[in-house]
């Protein structure tokens, strides 16, 4: 019986010795965080004139720096025309095909005539979520009071969830510092994951 118990105190010392070294060569992580769902998130910038790359994709380049930053994966990223039928096309391959848990959207949310990614975006959604775009909204408008232009929606696709941002680099950083954790939660739970 002493055997055994000094056998389990060496196991668990050589766990702690192993965690501890995991901690320093990672940085300084829990065990929930070395444990937890990552997430597969797809970035879709809906803008022509960077679909035709006569624009540099900032607010693109945010996002998956930041996504990444958090631990997430990218794992898809392109630009595409303010299209309604291109954007849902994209988002439902997406969703059904199980690509992405979480698809990001940046650009073609304002009130300009090609902006349609609120709409393609409910055309694909089966539940809308309504918080995460009202609680970006009220958040940035403590930052501008422009963002009160500002149409993006959010909804469930199947076990994906789709968030509209805004276009612009520095609101895209605002508006995603804001809603990632909350988005990383929801994500979570549309999994099954908590």
């Amino acid at each position: 019986m002493l055997r055994v118990i000094f056998f389990a105190i060496m196991a668990c010392k050589v766990v702690i010795k192993l965690f501890n070294e995991l901690q320093f060569l990672t940085g300084d992580y829990g065990w929930q965080e070395l444990w937890r769902y990552i997430m597969r998130v797809a970035i879709l910038t809906a803008n022509t004139a960077i679909y035709k790359e006569t624009e540099e994709d900032k607010g693109g380049k945010a996002i998956k720096k930041m996504v990444e930053k958090a631990g997430e994966q990218v794992v898809f990223m392109k630009a595409v025309p303010n299209d309604r039928k291109v954007l849902s096309t994209i988002m439902q391959r997406m969703a059904d095909g199980n690509v992405a848990d979480l698809i990001l959207t940046t650009g073609g949310a304002g009130c300009g005539p090609e902006d349609c990614t609120p709409e393609a975006t409910m055309d694909v959604a089966d539940r809308p979520v309504l918080g995460i775009p009202e609680a970006m909204r009220a958040y940035m408008m403590s930052l501008t009071k422009r963002s009160m232009l500002n149409r993006c929606a959010a909804g469930i696709k199947g076990e994906t969830l789709i968030v509209n941002l805004p276009g612009k680099e520095g609101a895209v950083k605002a508006a995603l510092e804001y809603l990632l954790p909350e988005i990383q939660h929801a994500v979570e739970v549309i999994k099954g994951e908590v």
